[in-house]
């Protein structure tokens, strides 16, 4: 009686581990935890070090209420006369350059903002030397920043920074910064 017991844990196990078994709930554990992963905050929500090199300047970027709003201002600079096609362009490659540093850098930042509807606001600068002050100033705020610079393959030369990203950002923080800027 005991063997045959055995014999039919056995059997029992031999048929709970075929391929067309095992496979579906290995994706299904893969997915849940890919889930999980991306819904909880980082070790460190409240804190970010800053993205650029040799700056290592810390900021709070959560209220005590725990949600805030989040904006990115982009800001062209209209010395340079580019068309709208081109200033559209060079928004995107901002905005996805942002993206990209903040998915290795502060994954949970990214989250807040895009909770917030990722909003973006488009407004100019009279040349790079404003442009140079403004990304100066938000890195001293400890907000994050990327400058596009041109490849030079249609209106502006190459090398040619066309365009800066402040934040995603605490709204006050940005507005800090921005808010005397004329809209695009």
């Amino acid at each position: 009686m005991l063997e045959q017991q055995q014999k039919q844990g056995e059997e029992w196990l031999g048929l709970s581990f075929r391929p067309q078994n095992y496979i579906p709930g290995l994706v299904i554990g893969f997915i849940f935890g890919w889930f999980v992963d991306l819904t909880k905050p980082a070790k460190n929500p409240v804190r970010r070090r800053n993205l650029l090199p040799g700056k290592h300047k810390e900021v709070s970027l959560v209220s005590s209420g725990g949600e805030q709003e989040l904006k990115m201002v982009l800001v062209v600079r209209q010395d340079l006369k580019m068309g709208p096609g081109k200033v559209a362009s060079q928004c995107a490659h901002a905005a996805m350059g942002m993206y990209a540093e903040l998915m290795q850098s502060n994954q949970f930042l990214l989250r807040q903002w895009e909770q917030c509807g990722q909003p973006k606001i488009v407004c100019t600068c009279k040349n790079q030397q404003e442009m140079n002050q403004l990304r100066e100033a938000a890195e001293s705020a400890g907000l994050p920043t990327f400058v596009v610079t041109d490849a030079g393959r249609t209106q502006v030369a190459a090398g040619s920074r066309t365009l800066l990203a402040i934040g995603p950002g605490p709204k006050a923080s940005v507005d800090l910064i921005t808010g005397k800027l004329c809209l695009l």
